[in-house]
C-alpha cells in the first residue's frame, strides 16, 4: 500500500474515532491532520517508516526523533504498522515490534518491545499484533508474543503470553477475563 493510501486510511480512522465515520479523508484532510496532537505523531512515524524503507535511515531516525521530542513516542523506524493506526494520546508511549496489524488503536504509556535488551532488535524477541486491537492505557507487552486479532488488552495489563484472537486480557501478568468472538 502506499504512503498515501496509508495515511488516507489513518485519517478515515480518526474520524471515525472522532464520531465522523461517513466523512471522507482527502489530502488536504491529512496535511490539515498534522495539526491534531492525535494524527500528527501517525503522519510523522508514516514518513519515518517510509525513509526506512526506501534507505533513507539518517532521515527516518530524524522524523523518529521528531515524534519522541515532540509527542514523547517512540517508535522503532523498522516496525510494520497497517493502515487505520489511532493513537488517541502518545505521551510516555514505546513500540518495538515485529508488526501490527491494521485499525489497531494504542492507548498512552503503553510499551511494546523485549523482555531483556535486544540492541539488534530480534523478531524472536518482539511482539506482534493483529488486526482491530486495542491496548489500554499503560499496558506492557513484552517478549516474542502474538496478540490476536480483535483482542484486548486491558489497562495496565502485563502481557508475558499469547493472548488469542478475540480475547480480553487483564492484570499482572495479563489472564483471559474474557474470551469473545473475532469480528
Amino acid at each position: 500500500m502506499t504512503l498515501k493510501k496509508t495515511l488516507l486510511a489513518d485519517l478515515a480512522r480518526q474520524y471515525a474515532a472522532n464520531g465522523q465515520p461517513g466523512r471522507m479523508p482527502g489530502i488536504m484532510g491529512v496535511i490539515l491532520g498534522t495539526l491534531s496532537p492525535r494524527f500528527a505523531p501517525v503522519v510523522i512515524f508514516r514518513l519515518s517508516h517510509w525513509f526506512y524503507r526506501h534507505k533513507l535511515s539518517p532521515l527516518a531516525k530524524l522524523f523518529s526523533l521528531l515524534n519522541f521530542v515532540v509527542f514523547g513516542l517512540e517508535i522503532a523506524i523498522r516496525c510494520d504498522i497497517g493502515k487505520g493506526l489511532y493513537l488517541p494520546h502518545t505521551q510516555g508511549t514505546v513500540i518495538g515490534v515485529n508488526s501490527i496489524g491494521e485499525n489497531a488503536t494504542i492507548y498512552h504509556n503503553v510499551t511494546f518491545g523485549a523482555r531483556e535488551i535486544d540492541v539488534n532488535f530480534s523478531e524472536q524477541s518482539r511482539p506482534t499484533v493483529g488486526d482491530n486491537v486495542i491496548v489500554g492505557s499503560g499496558a506492557k507487552i513484552l517478549g516474542g508474543v502474538m496478540i490476536g486479532n480483535g483482542a484486548r488488552v486491558g489497562a495496565n495489563a502485563v502481557v508475558l503470553a499469547d493472548v488469542p484472537a478475540g480475547a480480553t486480557v487483564g492484570g499482572i501478568p495479563a489472564k483471559i477475563l474474557k474470551q469473545g468472538e473475532v469480528t
